[in-house]
Protein backbone atom coordinates (compact mmCIF):
# COMPACT_ATOMS: atom_id res chain seq x y z
CA UNK A 1 0.00 0.00 0.00
CA UNK A 2 1.22 3.49 -1.08
CA UNK A 3 1.90 5.35 2.29
CA UNK A 4 1.94 9.44 2.56
CA UNK A 5 5.20 11.12 1.41
CA UNK A 6 6.50 8.24 -0.45
CA UNK A 7 7.87 8.75 -3.86
CA UNK A 8 5.11 6.88 -5.22
CA UNK A 9 2.51 9.11 -3.02
CA UNK A 10 3.71 12.09 -5.17
CA UNK A 11 3.29 10.62 -8.14
CA UNK A 12 0.01 9.29 -8.00
CA UNK A 13 -1.49 12.14 -6.25
CA UNK A 14 -0.04 14.38 -8.94
CA UNK A 15 -1.50 12.42 -11.86
CA UNK A 16 -5.11 12.67 -10.40
CA UNK A 17 -4.55 16.13 -9.69
CA UNK A 18 -3.58 16.81 -12.96
CA UNK A 19 -6.25 14.50 -14.40
CA UNK A 20 -8.42 16.09 -12.62
CA UNK A 21 -7.12 19.98 -13.75
CA UNK A 22 -7.74 18.68 -17.39
CA UNK A 23 -11.50 18.12 -17.08
CA UNK A 24 -12.59 20.27 -14.71
CA UNK A 25 -10.85 22.81 -17.10
CA UNK A 26 -13.05 21.58 -19.99
CA UNK A 27 -16.09 21.22 -18.09
CA UNK A 28 -15.92 24.91 -17.79
CA UNK A 29 -13.84 26.54 -20.95
CA UNK A 30 -17.36 27.45 -22.00
CA UNK A 31 -18.52 30.03 -19.25
CA UNK A 32 -16.31 33.03 -20.61
CA UNK A 33 -17.38 32.21 -23.80
CA UNK A 34 -21.05 32.95 -24.14
CA UNK A 35 -21.22 36.08 -25.59
CA UNK A 36 -18.90 35.67 -27.71
CA UNK A 37 -21.00 32.21 -29.16
CA UNK A 38 -24.23 33.96 -28.69
CA UNK A 39 -23.24 36.70 -31.37
CA UNK A 40 -21.35 34.33 -33.68
CA UNK A 41 -24.30 31.22 -34.29
CA UNK A 42 -27.24 34.72 -32.98
CA UNK A 43 -28.16 32.44 -30.32
CA UNK A 44 -29.96 33.64 -27.03
CA UNK A 45 -28.65 33.37 -23.52
CA UNK A 46 -30.73 30.58 -23.04
CA UNK A 47 -29.44 28.67 -26.14
CA UNK A 48 -25.98 29.87 -26.07
CA UNK A 49 -25.61 28.59 -22.18
CA UNK A 50 -26.22 24.36 -24.02
CA UNK A 51 -22.90 24.69 -24.85
CA UNK A 52 -22.68 24.35 -20.91
CA UNK A 53 -25.54 22.78 -20.06
CA UNK A 54 -25.16 19.67 -22.58
CA UNK A 55 -21.78 18.82 -20.91
CA UNK A 56 -22.94 18.80 -17.46
CA UNK A 57 -25.73 16.64 -18.14
CA UNK A 58 -23.90 14.15 -19.88
CA UNK A 59 -21.02 14.00 -17.42
CA UNK A 60 -23.42 13.65 -14.28
CA UNK A 61 -25.31 10.85 -16.01
CA UNK A 62 -22.24 9.05 -16.56
CA UNK A 63 -20.96 9.07 -13.10
CA UNK A 64 -23.71 5.81 -12.52
CA UNK A 65 -21.81 3.69 -15.14
CA UNK A 66 -17.87 4.60 -14.66
CA UNK A 67 -17.87 3.36 -11.47
CA UNK A 68 -19.23 -0.28 -11.86
CA UNK A 69 -17.44 -0.80 -14.81
CA UNK A 70 -14.62 0.35 -13.05
CA UNK A 71 -14.96 -2.70 -10.46
CA UNK A 72 -14.69 -4.88 -13.70
CA UNK A 73 -12.10 -3.13 -16.19
CA UNK A 74 -9.72 -1.84 -13.97
CA UNK A 75 -9.04 1.59 -12.70
CA UNK A 76 -6.30 3.26 -14.78
CA UNK A 77 -7.44 1.78 -17.93
CA UNK A 78 -10.24 3.42 -17.78
CA UNK A 79 -9.66 6.67 -16.64
CA UNK A 80 -6.73 6.99 -19.59
CA UNK A 81 -9.95 5.90 -22.44
CA UNK A 82 -12.35 8.56 -21.02
CA UNK A 83 -9.83 11.57 -20.98
CA UNK A 84 -8.42 10.33 -24.49
CA UNK A 85 -11.72 11.02 -25.76
CA UNK A 86 -11.71 14.22 -23.89
CA UNK A 87 -8.58 15.07 -25.79
CA UNK A 88 -10.04 14.27 -29.42
CA UNK A 89 -13.21 15.39 -28.60
CA UNK A 90 -11.43 19.35 -27.53
CA UNK A 91 -10.06 18.85 -30.88
CA UNK A 92 -12.90 18.23 -32.56
CA UNK A 93 -14.60 21.41 -31.01
CA UNK A 94 -11.85 23.68 -32.67
CA UNK A 95 -13.39 22.63 -36.24
CA UNK A 96 -17.61 22.93 -36.08
CA UNK A 97 -19.27 25.05 -38.18
CA UNK A 98 -22.28 25.05 -36.72
CA UNK A 99 -23.84 24.90 -33.12
CA UNK A 100 -25.50 21.97 -33.68
CA UNK A 101 -22.10 20.43 -34.37
CA UNK A 102 -20.98 22.21 -31.09
CA UNK A 103 -23.44 20.51 -29.04
CA UNK A 104 -23.19 16.70 -30.13
CA UNK A 105 -19.39 16.91 -29.27
CA UNK A 106 -19.94 19.09 -25.94
CA UNK A 107 -22.57 16.11 -24.89
CA UNK A 108 -19.92 13.42 -26.27
CA UNK A 109 -17.22 15.03 -24.40
CA UNK A 110 -19.23 15.29 -20.99
CA UNK A 111 -19.88 11.32 -21.45
CA UNK A 112 -15.81 11.09 -21.68
CA UNK A 113 -14.90 14.03 -19.12
CA UNK A 114 -17.32 11.37 -16.17
CA UNK A 115 -14.49 8.77 -16.29
CA UNK A 116 -11.78 10.40 -13.87
CA UNK A 117 -14.44 11.84 -11.52
CA UNK A 118 -15.87 8.68 -10.80
CA UNK A 119 -13.11 6.71 -10.17
CA UNK A 120 -10.16 8.71 -9.10
CA UNK A 121 -11.34 8.20 -4.98
CA UNK A 122 -12.15 4.06 -5.51
CA UNK A 123 -8.19 4.07 -7.00
CA UNK A 124 -6.88 6.05 -3.95
CA UNK A 125 -9.09 3.56 -1.61
CA UNK A 126 -7.80 0.27 -3.59
CA UNK A 127 -3.75 1.44 -2.90
CA UNK A 128 -3.22 4.04 -0.38
CA UNK A 129 -2.78 3.52 3.36
CA UNK A 130 -5.79 5.34 5.03
CA UNK A 131 -3.34 8.94 6.73
CA UNK A 132 -1.97 8.86 3.23
CA UNK A 133 -5.65 8.55 1.46
CA UNK A 134 -6.79 11.24 3.56
CA UNK A 135 -3.96 13.89 2.58
CA UNK A 136 -4.58 12.36 -1.25
CA UNK A 137 -8.28 13.51 -1.42
CA UNK A 138 -8.02 16.82 0.15
CA UNK A 139 -4.97 17.46 -3.06
CA UNK A 140 -7.54 16.17 -5.46
CA UNK A 141 -9.83 18.07 -4.44
CA UNK A 142 -8.30 21.25 -5.03
CA UNK A 143 -7.18 19.91 -8.36
CA UNK A 144 -10.95 20.20 -9.24
CA UNK A 145 -11.15 23.77 -8.06
CA UNK A 146 -8.07 24.59 -9.98
CA UNK A 147 -9.44 23.14 -12.89
CA UNK A 148 -12.38 25.13 -12.97
CA UNK A 149 -10.90 28.42 -12.77
CA UNK A 150 -8.08 27.78 -14.52
CA UNK A 151 -10.25 27.10 -17.88
CA UNK A 152 -12.39 30.00 -17.22
CA UNK A 153 -9.55 31.80 -17.31
CA UNK A 154 -7.25 30.23 -20.37
CA UNK A 155 -11.02 30.41 -22.32
CA UNK A 156 -11.35 34.15 -21.33
CA UNK A 157 -8.03 35.20 -22.46
CA UNK A 158 -7.85 33.02 -25.84
CA UNK A 159 -11.10 34.06 -26.16
CA UNK A 160 -10.49 37.55 -26.32
CA UNK A 161 -7.36 37.49 -28.01
CA UNK A 162 -7.69 34.83 -31.08
CA UNK A 163 -11.73 33.72 -30.91
CA UNK A 164 -13.47 31.35 -29.51
CA UNK A 165 -12.72 28.54 -31.65
CA UNK A 166 -8.30 28.84 -30.92
CA UNK A 167 -9.64 28.49 -27.18
CA UNK A 168 -10.99 24.59 -27.99
CA UNK A 169 -7.40 24.35 -29.82
CA UNK A 170 -5.27 25.44 -27.03
CA UNK A 171 -7.54 23.40 -24.90
CA UNK A 172 -6.57 20.73 -26.71
CA UNK A 173 -3.04 20.96 -26.66
CA UNK A 174 -3.29 21.44 -23.04
CA UNK A 175 -5.13 18.32 -22.65
CA UNK A 176 -2.78 16.19 -24.84
CA UNK A 177 0.16 17.25 -22.14
CA UNK A 178 -1.96 16.47 -19.22
CA UNK A 179 -2.53 12.75 -20.53
CA UNK A 180 1.12 12.52 -21.31
CA UNK A 181 1.82 13.76 -17.66
CA UNK A 182 -1.03 11.60 -16.13
CA UNK A 183 0.29 8.29 -18.01
CA UNK A 184 3.75 8.54 -16.60
CA UNK A 185 2.98 9.44 -13.48
CA UNK A 186 0.42 7.33 -12.08
CA UNK A 187 1.53 3.53 -10.96
CA UNK A 188 0.26 0.40 -11.94
CA UNK A 189 -1.89 -0.59 -9.35
CA UNK A 190 -1.12 -3.66 -7.13
CA UNK A 191 -4.11 -4.04 -5.38
CA UNK A 192 -7.01 -3.69 -7.57
CA UNK A 193 -9.33 -7.17 -7.47
CA UNK A 194 -11.97 -7.25 -10.38
CA UNK A 195 -15.57 -7.99 -9.23
CA UNK A 196 -18.27 -9.12 -11.12
CA UNK A 197 -21.22 -6.70 -12.56
CA UNK A 198 -23.78 -6.71 -10.77
CA UNK A 199 -26.32 -4.48 -12.45
CA UNK A 200 -28.91 -5.57 -10.22
CA UNK A 201 -27.90 -4.56 -7.01
CA UNK A 202 -26.75 -1.40 -8.15
CA UNK A 203 -30.48 -0.75 -9.01
CA UNK A 204 -31.48 -2.06 -5.38
CA UNK A 205 -28.64 0.34 -3.92
CA UNK A 206 -29.99 3.63 -6.13
CA UNK A 207 -33.63 2.24 -4.48
CA UNK A 208 -32.53 2.37 -1.55
CA UNK A 209 -30.87 5.51 -1.34
CA UNK A 210 -33.75 7.41 -3.04
CA UNK A 211 -35.94 6.00 -0.84
CA UNK A 212 -34.05 7.39 2.64
CA UNK A 213 -35.93 10.75 3.29
CA UNK A 214 -32.23 12.08 4.89
CA UNK A 215 -30.68 11.05 1.75
CA UNK A 216 -33.14 12.45 -0.46
CA UNK A 217 -33.29 15.95 1.19
CA UNK A 218 -29.65 15.81 1.09
CA UNK A 219 -29.78 14.82 -2.67
CA UNK A 220 -32.42 18.00 -3.46
CA UNK A 221 -30.52 20.30 -1.65
CA UNK A 222 -26.74 19.97 -2.96
CA UNK A 223 -28.39 19.51 -6.45
CA UNK A 224 -30.82 23.33 -5.85
CA UNK A 225 -28.41 25.03 -4.55
CA UNK A 226 -25.72 24.06 -7.83
CA UNK A 227 -28.78 24.53 -10.18
CA UNK A 228 -28.50 28.36 -8.53
CA UNK A 229 -25.08 28.81 -8.30
CA UNK A 230 -23.38 28.13 -11.09
CA UNK A 231 -26.04 29.50 -13.71
CA UNK A 232 -25.73 32.55 -11.75
CA UNK A 233 -22.61 32.91 -13.34
CA UNK A 234 -23.98 32.04 -16.73
CA UNK A 235 -26.60 34.65 -16.64
CA UNK A 236 -23.43 37.06 -14.79
CA UNK A 237 -21.86 36.86 -18.11
CA UNK A 238 -24.16 38.54 -20.14
CA UNK A 239 -25.11 40.98 -17.42
CA UNK A 240 -21.46 42.54 -17.60
CA UNK A 241 -20.44 42.00 -21.08
CA UNK A 242 -23.46 44.37 -22.12
CA UNK A 243 -24.23 48.23 -20.86
CA UNK A 244 -22.79 49.51 -18.54
CA UNK A 245 -19.65 47.51 -18.03
CA UNK A 246 -19.18 46.46 -20.96
CA UNK A 247 -16.24 43.68 -20.16
CA UNK A 248 -14.44 41.50 -22.49
CA UNK A 249 -13.93 38.07 -22.15
CA UNK A 250 -10.88 37.98 -20.41
CA UNK A 251 -12.28 40.33 -17.72
CA UNK A 252 -15.03 38.10 -17.43
CA UNK A 253 -12.69 35.19 -17.02
CA UNK A 254 -11.46 36.72 -14.24
CA UNK A 255 -14.36 36.82 -12.21
CA UNK A 256 -14.50 33.33 -11.68
CA UNK A 257 -11.18 33.86 -9.22
CA UNK A 258 -14.25 34.13 -7.05
CA UNK A 259 -14.04 30.76 -6.82
CA UNK A 260 -11.15 30.77 -4.20
CA UNK A 261 -13.27 31.45 -1.37
CA UNK A 262 -14.87 28.10 -2.00
CA UNK A 263 -11.80 26.73 -1.01
CA UNK A 264 -11.80 28.32 1.94
CA UNK A 265 -15.71 27.56 2.45
CA UNK A 266 -14.65 24.23 2.06
CA UNK A 267 -12.01 23.78 4.77
CA UNK A 268 -13.97 25.42 7.13
CA UNK A 269 -17.03 23.59 6.72
CA UNK A 270 -15.40 20.83 8.64
CA UNK A 271 -14.37 23.46 11.33
CA UNK A 272 -17.85 24.65 11.70
CA UNK A 273 -18.76 20.79 11.97
CA UNK A 274 -17.39 20.64 15.00
CA UNK A 275 -19.54 22.68 16.73
CA UNK A 276 -22.93 22.51 14.66
CA UNK A 277 -24.26 19.71 13.11
CA UNK A 278 -24.25 19.60 9.66
CA UNK A 279 -27.53 20.22 8.58
CA UNK A 280 -26.91 23.57 10.38
CA UNK A 281 -24.09 24.06 8.67
CA UNK A 282 -25.89 23.59 5.49
CA UNK A 283 -28.15 26.45 6.71
CA UNK A 284 -25.53 28.86 7.24
CA UNK A 285 -24.02 28.17 3.76
CA UNK A 286 -27.35 28.91 2.34
CA UNK A 287 -27.94 32.13 4.12
CA UNK A 288 -23.81 33.04 3.00
CA UNK A 289 -25.55 32.24 -0.25
CA UNK A 290 -28.59 34.36 -0.15
CA UNK A 291 -26.70 37.41 1.28
CA UNK A 292 -23.88 37.34 -1.71
CA UNK A 293 -26.57 37.12 -4.09
CA UNK A 294 -28.62 40.02 -2.65
CA UNK A 295 -24.82 41.96 -2.91
CA UNK A 296 -24.81 41.57 -6.87
CA UNK A 297 -27.72 44.09 -6.87
CA UNK A 298 -25.73 46.74 -5.85
CA UNK A 299 -24.83 49.20 -9.06
CA UNK A 300 -21.18 48.10 -9.31
CA UNK A 301 -19.15 45.92 -11.03
CA UNK A 302 -16.90 45.49 -7.95
CA UNK A 303 -19.96 44.74 -5.95
CA UNK A 304 -21.04 41.82 -8.19
CA UNK A 305 -17.56 40.34 -8.01
CA UNK A 306 -17.75 41.05 -4.25
CA UNK A 307 -21.45 39.29 -4.24
CA UNK A 308 -20.01 36.55 -5.87
CA UNK A 309 -17.25 36.00 -3.38
CA UNK A 310 -19.66 35.09 -0.58
CA UNK A 311 -21.95 33.38 -3.21
CA UNK A 312 -18.67 31.29 -3.35
CA UNK A 313 -18.26 30.75 0.24
CA UNK A 314 -21.25 29.81 0.92
CA UNK A 315 -21.82 27.22 -1.35
CA UNK A 316 -18.78 25.56 -0.82
CA UNK A 317 -19.55 25.02 2.97
CA UNK A 318 -22.97 23.72 2.15
CA UNK A 319 -21.75 21.66 -0.71
CA UNK A 320 -18.93 19.64 1.78
CA UNK A 321 -21.21 20.00 4.49
CA UNK A 322 -24.00 17.98 2.44
CA UNK A 323 -21.64 15.70 0.73
CA UNK A 324 -20.30 14.05 4.25
CA UNK A 325 -23.83 14.17 5.84
CA UNK A 326 -24.51 11.53 3.03
CA UNK A 327 -21.39 9.82 3.01
CA UNK A 328 -22.50 9.37 7.20
CA UNK A 329 -25.53 8.93 6.67
CA UNK A 330 -25.66 6.06 4.04
CA UNK A 331 -26.57 2.96 5.40
CA UNK A 332 -24.73 0.61 3.03
CA UNK A 333 -23.03 1.28 0.07
CA UNK A 334 -21.49 4.47 0.58
CA UNK A 335 -19.87 4.93 -2.76
CA UNK A 336 -23.58 4.46 -4.78
CA UNK A 337 -24.65 7.09 -1.96
CA UNK A 338 -22.03 9.81 -2.71
CA UNK A 339 -22.18 8.33 -6.44
CA UNK A 340 -26.10 9.76 -6.76
CA UNK A 341 -25.49 13.03 -4.93
CA UNK A 342 -22.93 14.11 -7.59
CA UNK A 343 -25.75 13.17 -10.17
CA UNK A 344 -28.08 15.55 -8.54
CA UNK A 345 -25.17 18.00 -8.17
CA UNK A 346 -24.49 18.03 -12.03
CA UNK A 347 -28.56 17.23 -13.00
CA UNK A 348 -29.02 20.72 -10.92
CA UNK A 349 -26.03 22.45 -12.82
CA UNK A 350 -27.10 21.21 -16.37
CA UNK A 351 -31.02 22.54 -15.65
CA UNK A 352 -30.40 25.72 -13.14
CA UNK A 353 -30.61 28.02 -16.54
CA UNK A 354 -33.87 26.87 -17.80
CA UNK A 355 -35.25 27.83 -14.77
CA UNK A 356 -33.35 31.23 -14.57
CA UNK A 357 -34.16 32.05 -18.36
CA UNK A 358 -37.46 32.99 -17.61
CA UNK A 359 -36.71 35.29 -15.23
CA UNK A 360 -34.08 37.27 -17.24
CA UNK A 361 -36.41 37.88 -19.76
CA UNK A 362 -38.56 39.45 -17.00
CA UNK A 363 -36.44 41.64 -14.93
CA UNK A 364 -32.84 41.05 -16.43
CA UNK A 365 -30.19 40.52 -13.59
CA UNK A 366 -32.99 41.95 -11.15
CA UNK A 367 -35.31 39.19 -12.36
CA UNK A 368 -32.30 36.28 -11.92
CA UNK A 369 -31.95 37.33 -8.30
CA UNK A 370 -35.79 36.77 -7.18
CA UNK A 371 -35.50 33.39 -9.44
CA UNK A 372 -32.56 32.45 -7.24
CA UNK A 373 -34.15 33.49 -3.58
CA UNK A 374 -37.18 31.57 -4.56
CA UNK A 375 -35.34 28.05 -4.86
CA UNK A 376 -32.82 29.18 -1.99
CA UNK A 377 -35.34 29.51 0.72
CA UNK A 378 -36.77 26.29 -0.29
CA UNK A 379 -33.29 24.70 -0.01
CA UNK A 380 -32.81 26.12 3.34
CA UNK A 381 -36.29 24.98 4.75
CA UNK A 382 -34.72 21.43 3.31
CA UNK A 383 -31.56 22.11 5.18
CA UNK A 384 -33.36 22.86 8.31
CA UNK A 385 -35.83 19.82 7.96
CA UNK A 386 -32.95 17.58 8.19
CA UNK A 387 -31.90 19.23 11.42
CA UNK A 388 -35.29 18.34 12.79
CA UNK A 389 -35.34 14.72 11.27
CA UNK A 390 -32.02 13.29 11.44
CA UNK A 391 -29.35 15.42 12.96
CA UNK A 392 -26.38 14.12 14.92
CA UNK A 393 -24.81 16.89 17.59
CA UNK A 394 -21.42 16.93 17.38
CA UNK A 395 -19.21 15.13 19.83
CA UNK A 396 -17.71 18.34 20.99
CA UNK A 397 -21.24 19.58 22.10
CA UNK A 398 -22.42 17.08 23.51
CA UNK A 399 -24.12 17.10 26.91
CA UNK A 400 -24.91 20.61 26.00
CA UNK A 401 -27.65 19.85 23.59
CA UNK A 402 -29.93 16.70 23.47
CA UNK A 403 -29.17 14.60 20.76
CA UNK A 404 -32.42 14.76 18.30
CA UNK A 405 -32.79 10.52 17.01
CA UNK A 406 -32.84 9.76 13.03
CA UNK A 407 -36.32 8.90 11.71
Amino acid sequence: MIEAGSTAFWRATLALCIGSFMVFANVYVTQPLLPLLSDAFQLTPLQTSWSFTITTLTLGLSLLFYGPLSDVLGRPRLMLFSLCGVVLTTYGLSMVTSYQQLLLLRGIQGLCMGGLPAIAIAYMGDEFKRPALAMAVGLYISGNTLGGIGGRLISGFVGDWLGWQEVFLVMSLISLVCVTLFVWLLPAPRHFQAKPLQPRRMLVDLGDHLANPLLLLAYLVGGFNFFIFLNQYSYATFMLAAEPYNLPASLLGLMFLTYLSGTLGSAMSGKFARWLSQPLVIAIGILFLMSGTLITLLPSAWWVVAGFFVNAFGFFVAHSSASSWVSHTATHSRASASSLYLVFYYLGASSGGFYLDPFWHWQQWQGVVVGSLLVLAATLIAAVTLYFKGCVVPARMQGVFIQRPAV
